[in-house]
């Protein structure tokens, strides 16, 4: 017998994930993962996820929890899920940052806001705690007409068009998921031969030089796809990292979907999937990352701030890689970190305090509501 949930479907950043409240949900919890998978086409040995919402690439294969918050700190609670494609895996070990892009606007859309004037026009501010990371997002974006703004001229490069600009402010990201920016306490370790550097803001993250992976730097995602040798080397470093950051106590407990793994190199002219060049000299430093096993078509966002954050702790593998020298970065513009990626770019700003913590990192997203009603699933 089918059953249906209200839910709503969302495009969030370089994401898209169907988003519930939990009141919709079987009070029954341990019903909520089967939903999850049915909802999204997982399992799927043939990975497109043809009888669900998926789309078999794991940025579009994504959950999302939203409910009012009882913190005097926060407006909502926000959880993320990581959907399994092939494997029946419901993840909730870290957060996804683009999707954290639409938590506001869905939450002003649903009404979840207390003491919000939702016939007012201008810009709305939405405090989002995200029980994944413990992190407090800021979000502020612009309404009218009793609605997230959608249409604008903000662009970000992975989405097609233009949107109207939503301004995200992770506070106090470091040590989202080990309770330390520098889990392993250095900026740089040797893990199978190979120097990385482990940090852990917003989403704890693994950077290796791409030379020292003997990867070109400037790779796609197909062609990356090709390397098996290589993503097996990659995901053997990522494991034994995740033990080494303390997550967990042995390789088999390392979830899929963090740390994430991320291959850096110093500016260079490339293509991008779009077909344009990007100019190196319109970069700080190059990235492509591993998400859920699969070479990222853009850039995880929470990878994108950590990257920002690790620029700044002298000595890690990927301040080895900018552009300019790390006491120059205060000069850049609103100290961002423009960081190249297989779509395009991405401008993070990381502030950190005079004791080299992360204070706060910064990005602009856009998002749009694609639809909501009642998503069916088999009891």
């Amino acid at each position: 017998m089918q059953r249906s949930t209200i839910a709503a479907y969302y495009r969030g950043g370089t994401s898209r994930a169907v988003i519930f409240q939990t009141k919709d949900l079987p009070r029954d919890r341990s019903k909520w993962g089967p939903i999850f998978l049915q909802v999204m086409g997982s399992p799927d040995p043939y990975g497109r996820q043809l009888d669900g919402m998926g789309a078999g690439v794991s940025s579009l294969s994504k959950i999302c929890l939203v409910e009012p918050s009882e913190r005097e700190d926060a407006d909502v609670d926000y959880t993320f899920v990581g959907i399994g494609i092939e494997r029946d895996e419901v993840d909730m070990a870290g957060n996804c940052g683009n999707m954290s892009s639409a938590i506001g606007p869905y939450a002003f859309n649903e009404r979840l806001l207390k003491n919000c004037d939702y016939g007012a026009e201008g810009e709305v501010g939405v405090r989002i705690f995200n029980t994944n990371t413990g992190v407090i997002i800021k979000s502020i974006f612009g309404v009218a007409n009793g609605q997230a703004m959608v249409e604008g001229a903000y662009k970000i490069d992975g989405v097609a068009g233009s949107g109207s600009r939503i301004h995200l402010d992770f506070l106090r990201p470091g040590g989202a998921k080990t309770g330390k920016l520098l889990p392993t306490g250095s900026p740089v370790n040797t893990i199978d031969g190979v120097q990385v550097s482990c940090v852990d803001a917003a989403n704890p993250c693994i950077f290796v030089r791409a030379q020292d992976v003997g990867i070109d730097g400037t790779i796609l995602p197909n062609d990356f796809l090709k390397l098996a040798e290589k993503l097996d080397q990659l995901e053997k470093i990522r494991k034994a990292g995740a033990v080494a950051m303390g997550m967990v106590e042995r390789e088999d407990q390392v979830p899929r979907t963090i740390p994430k793994i991320g291959i850096v190199s110093p500016p260079t002219t490339h293509r991008v999937l779009n077909g344009e060049t990007v100019d190196a000299s319109s970069l700080d430093v190059v990235v492509r990352f591993i998400s859920d096993g699969q070479p990222h078509r853009a850039v995880p966002l929470t990878a994108a701030l950590c990257t920002a954050v690790a620029a700044k702790i002298k000595g890690t593998v990927v301040q080895s890689c900018l552009d300019q020298e790390l006491d120059k970065l205060e000069n850049f513009p609103e100290h961002a970190l423009t960081i190249g990626h297989s779509s395009g770019t991405i401008q993070v700003n990381a502030t950190m305090d005079g004791k080299g913590n992360a204070e706060s990192a910064t990005v602009y997203r856009t998002a749009r509501r694609i639809f909501e009603g009642k998503v069916y699933w088999n009891e």
